[in-house]
């Protein structure tokens, strides 16, 4: 685990150059969200005890499948993220469906699922545990929207500007003014603890 940070574009390209490192990088900031789209999917077969371990094995074969198919990724057709996910989909469908399982529940469309799968499954902190999600939700709607879009589905700045349809100085200084809310609200619940 290096201290290596990419945008997005340079993620992808460090990708298609083939550098290890981005494959690493990649697995430490999304193996949990797509983890999550994964159990999401074997969970919505009968119950098995194996059901973590099936998803395991798929998670190694989405990353293998985003390693060798990197190339064919093209940002103009959509963010990294909706494509890794959409892979991990398709990936569990046909794991699943290669054992004979019928799907006989609709699954959620991706963009229905990805911030209710984001919220489930989580390698840090789970945010209704920590309150977040009762403070999200007092915040003026602007910020409530903001923060959804950054930090639950995955947005960059750029895009969540783009998506809003206002300027990105706004979205920063929105985001700037949201974190600082929580910032506070956090250093207040400390103090109560302590």
């Amino acid at each position: 685990m290096g201290t290596t940070k990419y945008t997005e574009e340079e993620l992808v390209t460090a990708l298609k150059n083939g550098e290890q490192s981005a494959l690493s990088f990649l697995y430490d900031n999304y193996s949990a969200a797509l983890f999550g789209v994964i159990m999401r999917i074997v969970e919505s077969q009968p119950p098995s005890p194996s059901d973590k371990e099936n998803a395991e094995d798929i998670l190694q074969d989405v990353f293998i499948k985003i390693w060798r198919n990197i190339s064919s990724y093209d940002k103009s057709k959509g963010k990294l993220y909706t494509w890794l996910i959409n892979i991990a989909r398709n990936t569990a469908i046909d794991s699943l469906r290669a054992k004979g399982h019928a799907f006989k529940n609709k699954i959620q469309s991706i963009d229905n699922s990805v911030r209710s799968i984001n919220k489930q499954y989580t390698t840090t902190i789970h945010p209704d545990h920590i309150g977040l999600k009762s403070l999200v939700g007092k915040m003026k709607p602007e910020y409530q929207q903001l923060i959804d879009k950054l930090y639950f589905e995955g947005y960059t700045q750029e895009e969540a500007a783009e998506e809003l349809k206002i300027p990105l100085g706004t979205v920063k200084t929105r985001a700037r003014s949201a974190i600082n809310q929580l910032r506070e609200y956090f250093k207040e619940k400390d103090a109560i603890i302590k």
